[in-house]
């Protein structure tokens, strides 16, 4: 068969792959939690590109942890039982009959989708839930909430057995009792926050419907201080929904991780960009400033 002459798309993507050298040498070895939500979990093509990238970083030497959320699925499922939903200050109470439901859901239905996903491009994928090997340990975070669980204890060697096992953790936000072998449900974000501080992670990556933190004029600041986050907080620019994401982000860099990124899951491809690209995506936020690229840090 004859070649076909080099044409602009196939010059871009291989300068685009020497560039992303310095990034891929940078992560070897690197351990990088992602939360996956939002979207995405509901869209098949949209799953199978994030499983694809999520393998992609696995063979470049990178250690991945997929923690994920599932609230759609849980309210379906919960409508189809008739078990009702009651809500303090916008928070689901979550009964005994409830948190039955959460850890079905949670650790059965989506828990294992995403995991056939990610096998299905190449991945060895396990799943497993924050109570397996006691690896998230809670109590109640709010007693008017019920069985809804703050993390007291994380024991992580469980994921670090996986990583040298050659394995993808991917991890349902579902955590064990320090009494009575009570089940809780965890937010998804603060369950990833978690699990990235007790790794000392590289990197959290919180993947949204957002583009990421946005300042009082509506633009997306790509870099932030923990001290800019708590000022816009305290100024009501942050606001919502981005008010958990973001204190789940001060607490992770506050217990080790060196970067937490809020960035828009419905992009192609968005974590690889955040990695390997030395512009990134999102909002990342750290305690220190970078070195020498906007977004390499100390490359």
């Amino acid at each position: 068969m004859k070649k076909q002459p080099m044409n602009r798309d196939w010059i871009a993507t291989a300068r685009t792959l020497s560039e992303a050298l310095p990034y891929l040498q940078r992560y070897t070895g690197a351990v990088v939690v992602i939360k996956f939500g939002g979207n995405a979990m509901g869209d098949d093509s949209a799953m199978a590109e994030f499983a694809r990238d999520i393998v992609l970083m696995k063979q470049v030497g990178v250690n991945p942890v997929v923690v994920h959320g599932g609230g759609p699925m849980i309210s379906d499922l919960l409508n189809r039982l008739g078990i009702e939903s009651r809500f303090v200050r916008g928070k689901r109470v979550t009964d005994q009959a409830t948190v039955e439901v959460v850890e079905m859901v949670l650790a059965g239905l989506v828990n294992k989708r995403i995991v056939q996903a990610i096998n299905d491009q190449g991945g060895r994928a396990v799943g497993i839930s924050g109570k397996d090997d006691d690896l998230m340990v809670c109590t109640a975070d709010d007693p008017e909430l019920g069985f809804v669980g703050k993390p007291v204890e994380m024991n992580v060697q469980i994921l670090r057995d996986l990583f040298s096992a050659g394995m993808i953790p991917v991890v349902a936000p579902v955590g064990t009792g320090m009494n009575d072998n009570e089940t809780f449900n965890v937010n998804g974000d603060t369950a990833a926050g978690a699990i990235a501080g007790a790794l000392k992670a590289d990197r959290l990556l919180l993947l949204t419907d957002v583009s990421g933190v946005k300042d009082d004029t509506g633009e997306v600041v790509t870099q932030l201080h923990p001290d800019q986050v708590r000022q816009l907080t305290e100024e009501g620019v942050i606001a919502g929904g981005m008010i958990p994401k973001t204190e789940t982000a001060l607490a992770a860099i506050e217990a080790g991780v060196r970067a937490v990124v809020i960035l828009d899951g419905r992009v192609a491809n968005a974590c690889l960009l955040e990695l390997f690209t030395e512009h990134g995506a999102g909002s990342m936020i750290r305690a220190t400033p970078p070195r020498v690229s906007p977004r390499g840090e100390g490359l």
